[in-house]
This record gives structure tokens, C-alpha cells and sequence, in this order.
């Protein structure tokens, strides 16, 4: 078992991340071999929120270019959890909104 920290990388902040925080849908990008069961678990334990539901979003690697040069950006695994209704906000994104 992995600890919350090693499970929750970082959050995802881009335009439809931010719209999803009304309706009470926070994006993180998490670790690639996190299930939904472990990441509900550490959500609740590092924000001290409940968690409805987990959806989860393998999201594959681009090709990118430098010149004659190609490479890959690296795949990641992103997660949008869905809080329940009388659960508070997370702290982490409330001056965000």
C-alpha cells in the first residue's frame, strides 16, 4: 500500500478543470498504477473530504519535434473526483475559483 502522497502527484489546472469546480469535480494527476479504490482513499485522507465517485483517464503520450529531432512526452494517469453533496471544498482550490 502506497501512502496518499505517493498516490496524489499533483493537481490538473487548465480551463475545464477549473469549470468543474462548481459542480464539486476536482482533477488530479496520480500515479499510473493507482486504482480507483486507492485513490478515493487518499483523497479523503489528505483533504479530509468525501469522495462519490472517481473516474479515471489514462492520458497517452505526444509525439513532439525539435528540429530533425522526435521524441515522446510521457503518459500519465488523470483522475476527476466527484464529491459528495455535503462535503466541504477542497482548500487546495478555493482562491483558484
Amino acid at each position: 500500500m502506497n501512502a496518499p502522497q505517493d498516490i496524489i502527484l499533483k493537481p490538473v489546472i487548465t480551463e475545464r478543470s477549473m469549470d468543474n469546480l462548481q459542480v464539486g469535480k476536482y482533477t488530479f494527476k496520480v500515479a499510473k498504477n493507482a486504482n480507483k479504490s486507492e485513490i478515493k482513499k487518499a483523497v479523503e485522507t489528505l483533504f479530509g473530504v468525501q469522495v462519490a465517485k472517481v473516474t479515471t483517464i489514462n492520458v497517452k503520450g505526444k509525439l513532439k519535434r525539435v528540429g530533425r529531432y522526435e521524441g515522446m512526452t510521457p503518459s500519465w494517469k488523470k483522475a476527476i473526483v466527484t464529491l459528495t453533496e455535503g462535503s466541504k471544498a477542497i482548500e487546495f482550490f478555493e482562491g483558484m475559483v
